[in-house]
């Protein structure tokens, strides 16, 4: 178990996983095999034990060292989820420098924006992210550390390979490293542009403890992680991670036999992956009667798990197994957690009925409150106003993993954060209420509500009615008109098998929506000429789960001919 009072790198537990553990795989990426004019998979895997891997970040980081890396130094790395990916962020950190994570799927616009806010003054990258960067050289200083992990081209710098085979001491005193400053994330930007996220050593080190102690992850357990970041926890715990195939960035379009394969090829015990990814994988498994029974611990974040999603998967592993939807935010992970069990009992019908999706009780360490919705900044914490049990408002939290502040856009500290004395709370983001067992009910994001003369909606809640048809698969509530004035209008995507097949389907379908809207109080105010249907709804790139209201509130004034 990883102390977090123990160490102050979070580098320092890979070496600690190694001591332990040192013969055991620790990443197993696959490869592929050409049979004839095909790239079939064959279950072959590159792998690492973790005495190799650390022995590995430790001669990186000494080869990055000698060659101008510096303690605090920023740091981009520009790598695809890979063995080379979990080498350099390691190495990184026992360098103590601080390592720019920014996800590729954000979009090339958005990751130049990132990479210019961060400034960072090394880049470590693929050939195609280099060559990017070099293009547009205008945008950042010549940097001071230059890695290509691959060929390296036109742009000079230094080699992956080169870095493995300079001649360095072994034995530098890399674990030592005074900065406390671990990493700048970015957020999605789902809901606004990206913030670059100060992550602290201690951050780190405080959530591998949580995480490992609420689920009870015991080193020597194999990992099927298909969301990136989620692979660098592993590393600490003594957990396998396998890599499976797949694009990071499309979450929802992975082929569900490459996941099941992974699993299936090492017996892997816990997976972690988006609700649109499990959506894809419990479907398969549905539609071909296949069953994991190896995995005994499933969790899925990125947005609320439709109960849809978690009875294939809970059927897919069996009663021995359990899945998990652990709740928070880039800033703030993790947060509060629940099962498939409390989901699928008594919290389903409520969220149906409208009353908000259920993500459970806080982790230890964890403090929350519900306070009054404001859009402004909150300076201290005397001038927010708590609501009582069941009132819906906005979710404020602190604790250990609770990060403290952005370093880009840092004008969005004055509005994300609260001042308590020395301490800091974060807003989330989120509106719901707190019930009598101190759950936490998620109603959707705050800038997201819609104020009609009638009175405030809620997104989930008023969602969660519409999702009750047969034919729906998500809808979205968005604005229409201008601010004071709104009224509310529903977008809805259905199931594929369910999609609209001509005009008069739609109009029978916009009918029979509008019948169950009017079953309650909470829909009522949405009139019938403003349900609308798309193929499909625009979703966050991360993890394939968050619907883009903001683009479609757009779409939906245009067509409707409101002026927004």
């Amino acid at each position: 178990m990883v102390d977090p009072t123990r160490y102050r790198n979070i580098g320092f537990s890979l070496h600690h996983s190694a001591l332990c553990r040192p013969d055991q795989i620790a990443i197993a990426e696959p490869t592929l095999r050409r049979v004839g004019k095909a790239r079939e998979h064959r279950g072959a895997y590159r792998c690492v034990t973790f005495a190799d891997f650390d022995r590995d970040t430790d001669q990186l980081a000494a080869a990055m060292l000698a060659r101008g890396l510096r303690p605090r130094m920023r740091v981009a790395l520009l790598v695809p989820p890979s063995i080379d990916f979990m080498a350099f962020t390691f190495a990184l950190f026992k360098a103590g420098a601080v390592i720019v994570l920014i996800d590729p799927g954000i979009g090339r616009q958005n990751m130049i924006s990132c990479l210019s806010d961060a400034r960072p003054e090394g880049f470590i990258g693929v050939p195609r992210a280099q060559a990017a960067r070099a293009w547009f050289h205008r945008r950042f200083p010549v940097p001071r550390l230059l890695v290509t992990v691959g060929w390296r081209g036109w742009w000079g710098g230094t080699t992956a390979t080169q870095l493995r085979a300079d001649e360095v001491s072994p034995r530098l005193p890399l674990l030592d490293a005074n900065s406390s400053d671990a990493a700048i994330i970015f957020t999605s930007g789902s809901t606004g542009p990206p913030k670059g996220v100060l992550y602290s050593h201690e951050n780190f080190l405080h959530q591998v403890t949580a995480l490992q102690t609420y689920y009870d992850i015991s080193p020597g357990s194999v990992d099927v992680p298909c969301f990136p970041l989620f692979a660098l926890f592993n590393l600490a715990m003594g957990v396998t991670t396998v890599i499976p195939r797949m694009d990071a960035t499309r979450p929802a379009k992975a082929n569900p036999q490459h996941i099941l394969q992974a699993i299936q090829d090492w017996q892997a015990d816990q997976a972690f992956a988006s609700p649109a990814l499990w959506n894809v994988v419990g479907r398969y498994c549905e539609k071909n009667n296949l069953h994991v029974p190896t995995l005994k611990r499933v969790l899925s974040a990125g947005a609320p798990v439709p109960p849809h999603v978690l009875r294939r998967m809970r059927d897919a592993i069996g009663s021995s197994g359990c899945v998990h939807t652990p709740y928070g935010a880039t800033e703030a992970l993790p947060v509060a957690s629940i099962t498939d069990r409390e989901v699928l009992g008594e919290t389903e019908c409520r969220s149906a009925e409208g009353h908000g999706t259920c993500v459970g009780t806080r982790f230890p360490g964890i403090d929350w409150m519900i306070i009054r919705i404001r859009d402004t900044a909150i300076e201290s914490l005397d001038k927010a106003e708590p609501l009582p049990t069941g009132t819906i408002g906005e979710l404020i939290v602190r604790g250990p993993v609770v990060t403290c502040e952005y370093v880009t856009r840092t004008d969005m500290n004055a509005v994300a954060k609260i001042r308590d004395g020395d301490q800091t709370w974060h807003r989330m983001g989120d509106v719901g209420y707190l019930d009598e067992q101190e759950r936490f009910w998620f109603c959707g994001r705050k800038s997201h509500r819609i104020e009609t003369a009638e009175g405030t909606l809620f997104t989930i809640p008023c969602e969660a009615i519409a999702n009750g048809h047969p034919r729906v698969y998500r809808s979205a509530l968005v604005p229409l008109g201008v601010i004071g004035r709104q009224q509310p209008a529903l977008v809805v995507e259905c199931w594929p098998e369910h999609r609209i097949r001509s005009r008069r389907d739609a109009e029978r379908l916009r009918s029979e929506v509008y019948a169950r809207l009017q079953e309650f109080a909470l829909t009522r105010t949405i009139v019938r000429e403003h349900i609308l249907f798309r193929r499909t709804l625009p979703v966050d790139i991360r993890h394939n789960a968050k619907i883009f209201r903001e683009k479609l509130a757009v779409w939906a004034n245009k067509k409707l001919r409101f002026r927004s």
